[in-house]
């Protein structure tokens, strides 16, 4: 029987099976050093009550980063996501606080002020998936107009003060951010339904496949008869369901939307995305990554509030530098 030479290299798909598994373990790593480094600088850092503060907090930004880690996938960008969630809690807040004594229910217009959340949010991501398609717009440049357009309009709206909701409203929704089921906050669970849900999306649905080879390469994907206009409008579409479901479960937290609100969220969700492997230049992807990138820039948050190692004013610009880092080392990649 004759023996393989020792030198006989091994198949690509093999290498490249095993270069793929290594990369989507980074972030867990990156995650499992900070928390045993969280935990030996703070003893507070792993307590049960971190761990929910963490994974709360986490719960709107991880929400809006499964929506855009389909954008960016696809090979687009959103910028406006920070500034479409204060417009939306802006205009809900308006809507419950006027529909309360019209519909003689506070609880009937609490809920039909959460449905609004997420028609405005896929009305708004309908408009970007249209303008960017239909209209040829770049991403970039329509997802920077909306999002001084959206922040204005809220600021109008407010006054350039705070929009409040009424106490009873208040009373009625404030369950939806600080109740909890089996000990876990209530949006924790939402941001694993959401995640678990969107990553059946990517991975087990036509869509999913589509969006990947949209990112991969536009052109060939439109030879190959995928409607490339129609997954990018429902890209949009996705994550604006996602901004909409994350305002209202933000809603209830304070009670209020100000020019302040949501701000810079778009940067923690793109960081959270390409922090957790995503390509930034689209293609490939994964929502499990998406949700350990989340995950692992609250950890990081939350340490430096702790130890007061830097100033929390600097959280934006460690994340920043997250994103200019990831982005480095993914020279090249698609």
């Amino acid at each position: 029987m004759q023996q393989e030479p020792a030198d006989t290299p091994r198949p690509a798909h093999s290498t490249a099976h095993w270069s793929g598994a290594l990369h989507g373990l980074g972030p867990v790593a990156g995650l499992v050093l900070l928390c045993i480094a969280g935990t030996l600088l703070n003893g507070n850092f792993a307590t049960y009550d971190n761990l929910m503060n963490v994974l709360t907090r986490t719960a709107f930004i991880g929400i809006i980063a499964v929506g855009m880690c389909f954008v960016i996938i696809s090979g687009g960008i959103d910028l406006s996501v920070g500034s479409m969630a204060a417009l939306i809690a802006g205009s809900v807040i308006l809507f419950m606080n006027a529909m309360a004594p019209a519909l003689g229910s506070p609880f009937m217009a609490v809920a039909a002020g959460m449905v609004l959340s997420v028609v405005l949010g896929a009305a708004f991501g309908l408009a970007h998936g249209l303008l960017i398609t239909k209209g040829r717009i770049e991403p970039f440049i329509v997802t920077l107009g909306t999002l001084g357009i959206f922040r204005a309009y809220l600021t109008y709206f407010s006054n350039g003060g705070a929009i409040t909701l009424d106490n009873e409203l208040s009373d009625i929704y404030s369950p939806v951010y600080y109740a909890n089921l089996l000990g876990v906050p209530f949006p924790v669970w939402i941001f694993l339904l959401v995640a678990l849900v969107g990553g059946v999306i990517l991975n087990r649905t036509a869509y999913g496949r589509y969006v990947q080879a949209i990112g991969s390469n536009e052109q060939v994907a439109h030879y190959a008869a995928v409607d490339v206009h129609r997954i990018k409008i429902l890209t949009y579409v996705l994550l604006g369901v996602c901004v909409g479901i994350a305002t209202l479960l933000y809603v209830p937290r304070l009670g209020s939307a100000s020019p302040t609100t949501g701000l810079l969220w778009e940067l923690e969700a793109i960081a959270a995305v390409i922090v957790g492997g995503t390509v930034l230049k689209g293609g490939a992807g994964s929502i499990t990554g998406t949700v350990v990138g989340a995950i692992l820039l609250s950890v990081i948050s939350n340490i430096l509030n702790l130890t007061s190692i830097i100033s929390v004013y600097l959280n934006a610009a460690v994340q920043g530098f997250v994103i200019i880092a990831v982005a480095f080392m993914q020279r090249g990649k698609r």
